[in-house]
């Protein structure tokens, strides 16, 4: 019961981020991408309100990314991880903060201002009672960031910007995956994600 209450919250978040424009995160393969390689050629082709669509995009990802920065943060210092699951928890924060990173430096090559982490995020912290607990908040984050980011895809103006944003959701799948397995869940639930 508990995880289906996890699963509803953070969908609707994951929803709500879709609604404000839609998000994107990048992999190692998307940083390339976003950090330069072939972003300016495909700017000639980009009319300045696509631009600053994409901006908007982009800055709802950043968002997003730094609230799961916040989340891993959380599970780390709640002291609720065993010390066999704490390292990747930090490992997929550390991924996360290259997101950011990578996306903020987008913004700032499309000529915005990346978006800042907030003060304090809204966090069932009143439910993380168990390592299984945080398993399930940090899944049901990265599932919700698959579906952004496969909504995201699609509405950049700039299609490098949907293939960084591709390379990120692929990163996200995995550690959906990773934390499935770790939960004693079907890592790879069915042949289309829904």
């Amino acid at each position: 019961m508990r995880h289906k209450q996890f699963h509803s919250a953070f969908q609707n978040s994951r929803r709500r981020f879709l609604q404000t424009t839609a998000g994107t995160t990048l992999s190692a393969a998307g940083v390339a991408v976003v950090s330069g390689l072939g972003l300016s050629s495909a700017l000639a082709d980009v009319g300045d309100a696509d631009v600053q669509k994409d901006i908007r995009i982009l800055n709802t990802a950043v968002a997003a990314e730094h609230e799961a920065v916040a989340a891993y943060q959380l599970g780390a210092d709640s002291g609720l991880l065993t010390k066999a699951v704490a390292p990747t928890a930090i490992a997929f924060q550390s991924h996360h903060k290259q997101h950011v990173d990578a996306l903020a430096g987008a913004v700032r090559k499309l000529g915005g201002q990346p978006a800042e982490p907030k003060a304090e995020y809204a966090f069932p912290v009143d439910k993380l009672e168990s390592e299984r607990d945080v398993l399930e908040f940090a899944a049901g984050l990265e599932r919700g960031a698959v579906s952004a980011y496969a909504g995201a895809i699609p509405l950049f103006a700039d299609r490098t910007l949907s293939g960084a944003a591709a390379s990120i959701l692929a990163d996200e799948a995995m550690h959906w995956a990773v934390l499935r397995q770790v939960l004693g869940l079907d890592p790879v639930p069915g042949a289309f994600f829904s």
